[in-house]
């Protein structure tokens, strides 16, 4: 006897269809699992004989065979644990093998056979989609994960015998109807406010530029000056996720586990790894090669808190993801490339003691103390931080009183305006070019015409700050974020003289 039901596997954020074949003949009594299993595909084998048996189901006692094709593609995880179990049931004529088809089946069965939730839900449903295949049972829990997907029957199962009597005909399980992204997007609301920052006006026009054009910005200043709050403050004024983006957002979490009852991903990511954050933990890794933070911001914001506090390796590792916005996680037993553009916001003290430059407190630091905690940070990931901000204590006295600060709605709009003439620009450009900070060398001149004296302006200041080949184009790209904001189409000197003043900082420090 032989049957055979569709599941789905996964290879980093990309998923695959397996075919789950199963073959019952004569013989001695045996379980074996081929086609590339892992530990936890084979420990399958225990669990569906304890569920099919818990259960009060047949278990054949002849030999059994299962091969999860394509047979050289490595099969990783629990999800293959109820295609399994219903292939052996069409085989001991419990289901009809004929009911399985064009049904793919993923999920873990417990010991009694519940069905358990699995990782990567919504990447292997999308694959099935792309494969042509009508309909996709999974765990109930994975339903609100994938209930976004449209063109494809989502039937959700929470014990086997729920599943078993879908495909008898006994009690069929209706498809979950497919919910609008727009009614998954609520009304926001963030416990920070730029309305609860007070002053640091300088400060909130650079992360309104960083905002609007996707830059990375460093912020440097004495301890309570506000940076923190600031850089939590910046995902209440970026625009919304388009359906891609909280697709593309899902997707990684759902590899990574990490995905909210809720489901589907709306809001940005922000994620803010500890000083203490490992290499892998930041970029990767494991025995999976799972996604790490700078992935899991990925269309959000990574913040760093206290930068010189990080290993230098770690630090170093971010270099290559800000420059191709992806990173490839490469370990013995598993390779995976994942997406990580997103918006860096570093803050750090502009000494050990925190107090160099502080109008109220004595710096206690010698100058080579100063140097050592400086040069914790590369001069190549200065670089690639588009906005070196410095940012100042507030006197006490401005910190009561009514505030007239302006909320984050305010500035979301002139952000929002300006991600819209992106768009509009970059609507006919080459590859998936949405952002100022995506520019490369084949956009950049024709995305930022400017006029002769900002050209002129533009290489003076490069000539006489030393400014890198690499932060010349930083400071071109801020400068048409900055135009952008003011509406304009071409890049003047005014844009270009304020996009230069968030450069000086590592001069002033670091020169």
């Amino acid at each position: 006897m032989l049957a055979s039901i569709l599941s789905l596997g996964l290879a980093g954020i990309e998923g695959f269809v397996v075919t789950a074949e199963v073959n019952l003949a004569p013989g001695m009594p045996a379980f074996d699992i081929v086609g590339l299993p892992d530990a936890a595909v084979r420990e399958s084998r225990e669990r569906v004989r304890a569920a099919l048996r818990n259960c009060r189901f047949p278990f054949p006692t002849e030999r059994l065979t299962v091969n999860l094709a394509p047979a050289d593609l490595k099969k990783e995880g629990p999800a293959f644990d109820l295609p399994i179990a219903l292939g052996v049931l069409a085989c001991a004529e419990v289901v009809d093998a004929k009911a399985l088809r064009e049904t793919a089946a993923l999920g873990e069965l417990s010991l009694e056979g519940a069905v358990r939730p699995v990782r990567g839900a919504l990447p292997m449903v999308i694959s099935a989609l792309e494969a042509g295949v009508k309909r996709v049972m999974l765990p109930e829990k994975n339903v609100n994960e994938v209930r976004c997907i449209e063109g494809i029957e989502i039937l959700g199962v929470s014990h086997l015998k729920e599943a078993v009597a879908h495909f008898t005909g006994e009690r069929p399980i209706s498809p979950i109807a497919p919910v609008q992204y727009s009614q998954l997007l609520s009304r926001r609301e963030h416990s920070a406010d730029f309305c609860h920052v007070r002053g640091q006006r300088s400060a909130k026009r650079a992360l309104e530029i960083a905002a609007a054009g996707g830059h990375n910005v460093l912020m440097i200043g004495p301890p309570g000056s506000g940076k923190t709050l600031m850089a939590r403050c910046l995902p209440t004024i970026l625009p919304d996720m388009t359906f891609q983006e909280a697709l593309e957002v899902t997707r990684i979490h759902s590899v990574a586990g990490s995905v909210p009852e809720s489901g589907l991903l709306t809001e940005r990511p922000f994620r803010s790894p500890h000083h203490t954050a490992s290499h892998a933990a930041l970029v990767g890794g494991g025995a999976g090669a799972l996604p790490g933070e700078i992935s899991k911001a990925h269309n959000g914001v990574l913040f760093l808190d206290e930068l010189p506090e990080y290993r230098r390796d770690v630090l170093e590792a971010l270099r290559q993801p800000l420059e191709d916005g992806f990173v490839t996680v490469a370990r013995v037993s598993a390779q995976a490339t994942y997406p990580a553009q997103f918006t860096l916001v570093c803050s750090m003290n502009p000494c050990p003691c925190g107090n160099l430059g502080s109008r109220t407190q004595p710096c206690r630091c010698t100058p080579m103390q100063i140097r050592r905690y400086l040069n914790r940070i590369s001069g190549p990931l200065l670089d690639r931080i588009d906005m070196h901000i410095e940012v100042e204590s507030i006197p006490a006295e401005r910190l009561s009183g009514p505030s007239d600060e302006e909320p984050s709605c305010a500035i979301r709009e002139r952000v929002e305006a300006a991600r819209e003439r992106q768009r509009e620009r970059y609507r006919d450009y080459p590859g998936d070019l949405r952002i100022n900070a995506h520019l490369n060398a084949r956009t950049l001149n024709r995305a930022c015409p400017m006029t002769d004296g900002a050209r002129a302006l533009l290489e003076l200041s490069s000539e006489k700050l030393n400014f890198s080949n690499r932060a010349y184009t930083r400071i071109l790209k801020v400068a048409r974020t900055i135009a952008d904001l003011a509406g304009e189409d071409v890049i003047g000197e005014e844009h270009v003289s304020e996009a230069v003043q968030y450069r000086t900082l590592d001069r002033k420090y670091w020169g």
